[in-house]
């Protein structure tokens, strides 16, 4: 079924939004944002910008349902190519951070979930707990393969996860940094995991 050009339009115009504040939100925390830092960044009136968000902390749940989007689509991809549990872990973490750091970017930081009203919260803390179970699987799958060494899924996960997670916020821009990080942090993250 064709979209209607209107929703399209406002899809569109939200994602842009939602990338703003994730920048803004990244760059100066939930508490030193306002709406007006993210309608001023794009150009919009106040009154435009409650177009497309109500308030900051639905701002901010969206960018974490946004972030959360976006790392899920990067692993179903990298399982859907198959290979080996280290093969698809690689391929995640360049997925993702290519996600990250290209058009799909700025992707908010997850570390004001506590500022979010509880059901927002409870939402993007399980897509969170979900998105990591979903890395562990992979890991576990290459234990089961021989391509990775037993180890903690557990901890090892939370590992990896932590360092990729804080890309957005040292992260400003530089298409030959993205380049690099893309070609070069899967490697880095997940020499220690080979068998």
């Amino acid at each position: 079924m064709a979209r209607n050009p209107d929703e399209t339009r406002f899809s569109q115009q939200r994602d842009r939004v939602l990338k703003a504040a994730a920048h803004c939100f990244n760059r100066k925390g939930y508490s030193g944002t306002s709406l007006k830092d993210v309608a001023n960044m794009l150009g919009l009136t106040d009154p435009a910008l409650y177009y497309y968000v109500r308030n900051k902390e639905e701002l901010v749940y969206l960018c974490y349902v946004r972030a959360a989007d976006v790392g899920r689509d990067a692993m179903e991809r990298a399982v859907a190519e198959g290979g080996t549990g280290l093969e698809q872990a690689r391929r995640y973490l360049r997925f993702h951070i290519e996600s990250m750091v290209g058009d799909e970017g700025p992707i908010a930081i997850m570390s004001e979930i506590p500022s979010l009203k509880p059901e927002h919260r409870d939402e993007v803390l399980d897509l969170s707990r979900q998105h990591s179970k979903n890395f562990e699987a992979i890991l576990e799958g290459g234990i089961a393969d021989g391509s990775i060494a037993a180890c903690d899924v557990r901890m090892t996960g939370n590992a990896i996860m932590g360092s990729i997670n804080w890309i957005p916020k040292w992260f400003h821009g530089d298409a030959a940094q993205a380049a690099n990080m893309v070609s070069e942090f899967p490697t880095v993250l997940t020499r220690g995991l080979a068998a």
